[in-house]
C-alpha cells in the first residue's frame, strides 16, 4: 500500500474525536477576521486566509495532511474547563488563559503583540474584563513570549502588578537560539512555514503543528519568577499551579504545570497533535529524543491518575483521565521507539539515510494521528538522532571530502550524457512515479546549469508533485517553496531584524559573537586592539583583531590597546550593525575616541552586510 492509500484509508476509518475535541467548548471568534500589523500598512494575521471546510482533500493536497489542517486553522475562543479558555488558530502556537478569580493568567502569549491583544480583547469581551495577574511562558521559542507585550507591559512587570513565570534558562535560551545562526535559520524558516506561499489549497495549508506563524510586532519581558525544580508551586489569584521542568526536550528551557484544582495538565510543546521535530528544518541543535520520552514518561506518574483535562502549546485539548492517559502513554512511546530503534541499527551499521528508508513505527502507534508526521518525520528524525550521538559523517571513505553541490553536479551530468540526457531521464523517472529520483537528476542539471530553464520548470513540477502527496506539513511546504523559488527566483525580503525588547536583553557579549561571525577574514588579517567600554551600562570589553578573526573578553581593558571608545550601547548597536556612520557621532561627542579613531572605523568595515534571500535550490 502507498503512504496515499494508507492516508485515504486512515481518513476513511477515523472516529472524528479529534474534531470533536477540535470543536468542544466554541464561544465564538472574531467579527472582523484581519488582525492587523501595528503600522496599519498590513496584515498580521488573516482568519480568512484558511478556508478548508469543504469535507474531501482536494488534488492539491494529502488526505491526512487536509484532516489536520482542518482541526488546526479552526480559530476563536473555546472553553476546555471551567475556568480554563483557549484562543486558537490566530497563530503557530495556542494562547491559554486560566481564571485566578481577580485576575487571569495568561499562558503563552503567541508570536506577536497584535494576535496576542486580539486573543485578550476577545477574552475580555466573551467571559470577563479583568487585570492580567501572571504571564507565563512554557518554553524559549518566539512563538510562546513574542506576544508578551501585547497582554501586559514591562512597567506593570517591573511594578511587581505582573508576575511573568518562565523555566530555568529561558532568558538565555530565548535571546540566544537564533542570534549566531539567526539569518540562515530565517531564510530556512521560509521554506518549513511556507512564509512566501499563498495560504490555499494548492500552497501553505498549515505547517502541521498550526497555522503559519503571525507576522507582527515581537516583544519579550524578562522573568520575575523562575521555575526552577519539579514539584515547585506558585499560587496566582486563587489558582494554584505545580510545575514540572522539562529542559532538553522541546525546547532547552521548557516546563509543564499542573492544576490541582481543576484536575488539568499543561503539556506545553512536549505533546502535541503531531510528532514532532527533533531537528526542525529550519536549523536548531538537535534535540533530546530520549530525554523527551523520559519526561513523558515522569508526566504520566506526577499527573495521569489525576487530570480530567489536558491542554497545550498548540493543537487541541484532549478530554478524561483514560484517554489523557493513553494518549501521553502512545505519544511517548512513539519517541523511545524512534530513538531506541535508530540507536539500535545505528551500531548495526546502518548509516543516516539508510535507517530513515526502512525505520517504521509499530502499526499501534502510527495509527495514531498525534503521532503521525504532520510537523517532524520519522525520516528527519531518525536522522536527526543519528546526527547528535555521530554527527554527519556516515564513516565512508567516499563521503569522507565530497566534491560541493555545483562542481559535483556538473560531472554527473557529464557523466550521464549531458543535460538533454538527464532530462529524458528525469521524464522516464517521473512516467514510472520514482519523483524521488527525477528530483535528484534534475536538481544536478540544476546546478550544473542555473540558467537551463526547461530544467528548472520540470524540477519545479517535480517538487509540486512531492509537496502535494506530502502528509508532512513542513515537508510540503518545502517542496512548493522550492518550486516557487525555481519559478520565480527568491522572494526579496527585507533582513529579519531584532525587537527592541530582545535587543535589550541580548547581552553584549553576544551581541559581539553575532558581528564575530559576519567578519569577512581578508579584512581581519591585519591585527589590532581596541577597549570598549559602554558607558550607560559600565561594561568594558577588550576587542582583538588578527588571524582573520575577531575576540572579544569582557570586563577587559588593555592600556596597550590601539584606542579605547566610549559611548552607549545604541551607538554600538547603530554603527556596527546598522550602518550609521561613524563620525558624525564623534564629532557630535556622543562618541569619544582616545587613540587612533581609524580603529573603531576598521572595525565596521570587517561586518559583512546579511544577505536574507541567499539562493537554496539554485547554486
Amino acid at each position: 500500500m502507498s503512504d496515499l492509500d494508507e492516508a485515504r484509508r486512515l481518513v476513511a476509518e477515523d472516529d472524528r474525536r479529534d474534531f470533536d475535541f477540535a470543536s468542544r467548548g466554541f464561544i465564538c471568534t472574531r467579527a472582523d477576521p484581519v488582525i492587523k500589523h501595528e503600522s496599519g500598512s498590513r496584515a498580521a494575521f488573516d482568519l480568512s486566509a484558511y478556508d478548508l471546510r469543504r469535507e474531501d482533500a482536494p488534488a492539491g493536497a494529502n488526505p491526512s495532511l487536509w484532516r489536520q489542517a482542518q482541526i488546526l486553522t479552526r480559530h476563536g475562543l473555546f472553553k476546555v474547563a471551567d475556568r480554563i479558555y483557549q484562543v486558537r488558530g490566530f497563530d503557530v502556537s495556542t494562547v491559554s488563559f486560566i481564571d485566578a478569580g481577580e485576575g487571569w493568567i495568561v499562558v503563552d502569549p503567541l508570536t506577536t503583540v497584535e494576535v496576542a491583544r486580539a486573543a485578550l480583547e476577545l477574552v475580555s469581551r466573551n467571559v470577563a474584563q479583568k487585570p492580567v495577574l501572571a504571564v507565563i511562558y512554557s518554553h524559549s521559542h518566539v512563538d510562546h513570549y513574542g506576544g508578551v507585550a501585547g497582554v501586559t507591559s514591562a512597567a506593570d512587570a517591573a511594578a511587581g502588578r505582573v508576575k511573568i513565570i518562565a523555566p530555568e534558562g529561558f532568558l538565555e535560551h530565548a535571546v540566544s537560539e537564533n542570534i549566531i545562526a539567526g539569518p540562515a535559520m530565517l531564510r530556512r524558516a521560509r521554506f518549513q512555514f511556507g512564509i512566501t506561499l499563498p495560504c490555499c489549497a494548492e500552497g501553505e495549508m498549515t505547517s502541521g503543528l498550526g497555522p503559519r506563524p503571525s507576522l507582527g510586532s515581537l516583544s519579550l519581558i524578562a522573568p520575575t519568577e523562575v521555575i526552577s525544580r519539579t514539584g515547585q508551586e506558585i499560587t496566582i489569584g486563587d489558582v494554584t499551579l505545580v510545575f514540572q521542568l522539562t529542559p532538553g526536550t522541546e525546547a532547552p528551557a521548557e516546563m509543564n504545570f499542573y492544576l490541582p484544582q481543576f484536575r488539568a495538565v499543561f503539556m506545553a510543546e512536549n505533546a502535541n497533535l503531531t510528532m514532532h521535530n527533533l531537528l526542525p528544518a529550519r536549523g536548531a541543535l538537535v534535540r533530546d529524543a530520549k530525554a523527551w520520552a523520559d519526561y513523558l514518561t515522569e508526566s504520566i506518574r506526577l499527573f495521569g491518575d489525576k487530570s480530567d483535562v489536558m491542554f497545550a502549546a498548540h493543537g487541541i485539548p484532549r478530554f478524561g483521565q483514560g484517554e489523557i492517559v493513553s494518549f501521553l502513554t502512545r505519544h511517548r512511546d512513539a519517541y523511545k521507539f524512534l530513538h531506541d530503534q535508530t540507536v539500535r541499527l545505528m551500531n548495526n551499521g546502518l548509516t543516516a539515510s539508510e535507517i530513515a528508508e526502512v525505520l517504521k513505527l509499530p502499526e499501534v502507534l502510527a495509527r495514531q494521528w498525534f503521532n503521525r508526521g504532520y510537523y517532524g518525520t520519522m525520516s528527519h528524525n531518525a536522522k536527526a538522532i543519528y546526527q547528535r550521538y555521530l554527527g554527519w559523517y556516515d564513516a565512508n571513505p567516499a563521503n569522507l571530502n565530497p566534491l560541493p553541490p555545483e562542481p559535483a553536479a556538473k560531472k554527473y551530468v557529464a557523466a550521464m550524457g549531458g543535460a538533454d540526457a538527464v532530462l529524458r531521464l528525469a521524464s522516464d523517472a517521473q512516467k514510472s512515479g520514482d519523483l524521488r529520483w527525477a528530483a535528484t537528476l534534475l536538481n544536478h542539471v540544476v546546478f550544473a546549469d542555473d540558467k537551463n530553464q526547461a530544467a528548472r520548470n520540470r524540477l519545479a513540477e517535480i517538487y509540486t508533485a512531492l509537496g502535494f502527496e506530502a502528509e508532512a506539513g513542513t515537508w510540503r511546504n518545502i517542496y512548493l517553496t522550492g518550486a516557487q523559488e525555481l519559478r520565480t527566483g527568491p522572494v526579496q525580503l527585507p533582513p529579519g531584524g531584532f525587537s527592541p525588547d530582545v535587543l535589550a536583553a541580548t547581552t553584549t557579549s553576544m551581541l559581539l559573537d553575532f558581528a564575530a561571525v559576519r567578519v569577512n577574514p581578508e579584512k581581519a588579517a591585519e591585527p589590532f586592539r581596541l577597549n570598549l567600554e559602554l558607558t550607560d551600562r559600565d561594561e568594558r570589553h577588550l576587542i582583538t583583531v588578527g588571524n582573520g578573526v575577531l575576540v572579544h573578553e569582557e570586563g577587559v581593558n588593555d592600556p596597550k590597546a590601539g584606542a579605547t571608545v566610549r559611548m552607549k550601547r545604541p551607538d554600538l548597536l547603530m554603527t556596527l550593525f546598522v550602518g550609521m556612520p561613524f563620525q558624525p557621532r564623534v564629532e557630535s561627542g556622543d562618541i569619544v575616541v582616545k587613540g587612533d579613531a581609524k580603529l573603531y572605523a576598521a572595525l565596521i568595515g570587517l561586518i559583512e552586510p546579511l544577505a536574507p534571500n541567499f539562493p537554496v535550490v539554485t547554486p
